[in-house]
């Protein structure tokens, strides 16, 4: 390390262990995981009562984002609420909303890490708010691991698309992501 001018405090250096905290995530041989304090945090949120409350909400789900299937299509009930001069009315849809991706982050799987010497699939799919898509390998037991998933909401023009057109949408967006 020395002869790149590389230097490593020992105090921060961790050897010969099982899994490793990254960047908020736990790493391990297994893959990738989100720390479960963030989940707890998750769980632990009260409903959020006014337009501040939402985005400090959403700010927590959407680091997770990642771990959540369909992440982007759960949202759409609070667009209106986050508009800027918007009259804060929750109601049941933001509730189930709510739920909803509260209930998809406690379900979150441990990502696979991936091994760029085997392929990988992809999976898309699009419906009339977003689309999503998945990053798929095979593990060594021949089992299909998600590597990531990635969602967007779409935009308004792009709410005009015809069916295949959003498919081929969600299609260009893993390319674009993966």
């Amino acid at each position: 390390m020395r002869a790149n001018k590389l230097y490593a405090n020992i105090d921060k250096c961790v050897f010969a262990a099982e899994e490793i905290k990254v960047l908020g995530c736990f790493a391990s041989s297994a893959g990738v995981r989100a720390d479960p304090g963030k989940f707890k945090a998750i769980a632990a949120w009260p409903t959020p009562r006014s337009q501040k409350d939402l985005p400090q909400w959403l700010g927590l789900a959407n680091y997770l984002h990642k771990y959540s299937a369909g992440y982007a299509g759960l949202a759409p009930p609070w667009s209106d609420l986050l508009k800027k001069d918007a009259d804060w009315c929750w109601e049941r849809q933001h509730q189930d909303a709510f739920d909803a991706i509260e209930a998809s982050l406690q379900r979150a799987p441990v990502l696979a890490l991936p091994d760029e010497s085997k392929p990988f699939s992809v999976v898309c799919d699009a419906s009339d708010y977003a689309i999503g898509c998945a990053l798929l390998q095979d593990d060594a037991g021949g089992r299909e691991r998600v590597v990531s998933y990635q969602s967007r909401q779409l935009k308004a023009a792009d709410r005009n698309y015809p069916v295949h057109d959003k498919e081929l949408l969600a299609m260009n967006y893993a390319l674009v992501k993966f």
